[in-house]
């Protein structure tokens, strides 16, 4: 009778407390150690410095030397292009560890329960930490041609890309949650959708307005040019993007389970413990 009543009570459980309570004590032997919370930040630092001095650096070198004037459109082909592939690639090489990549992301995963909020702050400001150098060290090594791949919204469509933002970035997330294993982003094709969306969704809305749906991404550029006048529309607009996908997700899907609350964690360096 116990048994089945401590069966029942653990089938309510989901996201962190479901891993917590799979695991047992291991739970506070490694996914709570400061070494892998440190291997996790490390992780998205790299992802998203990445990203944005990719998409710096490429925005100046195209203008510069890129050997002819562009469309819009081509540019954000061109640029969009280069972020899903880095991301995909970023995905199948640090995606065991962390693959965040998004506040957005990051704050699905914590409102989901995935992850404690304390690490989802941490998350978040090491995701912005990163966009900045690595859009500063473009700067620094090409100019500022190009704009650096800044987002900034068209004169008078401020609302209307807010609203634009909001939508790509509730596909984006939705797209994610809906995935097996959740932020691991393990499966074998699941980085090249993930990347094919950042693709389609940035040579579609890039000539409207940067289409970021990652507010770090929009933010990296905006710091290194000190130009963020227009900014707040990427992070309100992730907010409501991805507060809507987590709870579609929950209607389509049920609570996350353990699986998927051990893919947000990561796997930990000494599985013994």
């Amino acid at each position: 009778m116990a048994t089945a009543e401590n069966q029942n009570q653990s089938s309510k459980l989901a996201g962190e407390q479901a891993l917590q309570n799979q695991v047992g004590s291991r739970f506070s032997a490694d996914w709570k150690s400061n070494q892998h919370r440190e291997r996790r930040l490390l992780s998205e630092f790299i992802g998203l410095s990445g990203m944005t001095f990719l998409l710096s650096g490429g925005a100046s070198i195209l203008a510069q030397y890129g050997g002819a004037d562009l469309a819009a459109y081509q540019y954000a082909f061109i640029l969009s292009t280069i972020a899903g592939l880095w991301i995909m690639v970023a995905v199948y090489v640090l995606g065991d560890i962390s693959s965040h990549f998004n506040p957005a992301m990051t704050l699905a995963f914590a409102m989901r329960g995935d992850m404690g909020k304390g690490m989802a702050l941490a998350y978040i400001v090491v995701q912005y930490i990163a966009a900045v150098a690595g859009s500063s060290l473009a700067l620094y090594l090409f100019g500022d041609a190009g704009n650096l791949a800044a987002t900034i919204p068209k004169e008078g469509l401020v609302f209307k890309s807010l609203i634009f933002e909001a939508v790509l970035t509730f596909a984006m997330v939705l797209l994610v949650l809906s995935m097996a294993n959740g932020p691991k982003l393990n499966g074998p094709f699941i980085p090249i959708a993930v990347g094919g969306y950042i693709i389609a969704a940035g040579t579609m809305g890039g000539p409207f307005d940067g289409a970021a749906f990652n507010p770090a991404r929009a933010f990296g550029p905006g710091f290194a040019l000190g130009n963020l006048t227009s900014y707040w529309i990427y992070p309100v607009g992730s907010i409501i993007g991805a507060t809507l996908a987590v709870f579609v997700a929950r209607f389509l899907r049920g609570p996350a389970k353990a699986a998927e609350s051990q893919a947000a964690m990561g796997t930990p360096l000494d599985k013994s413990n």
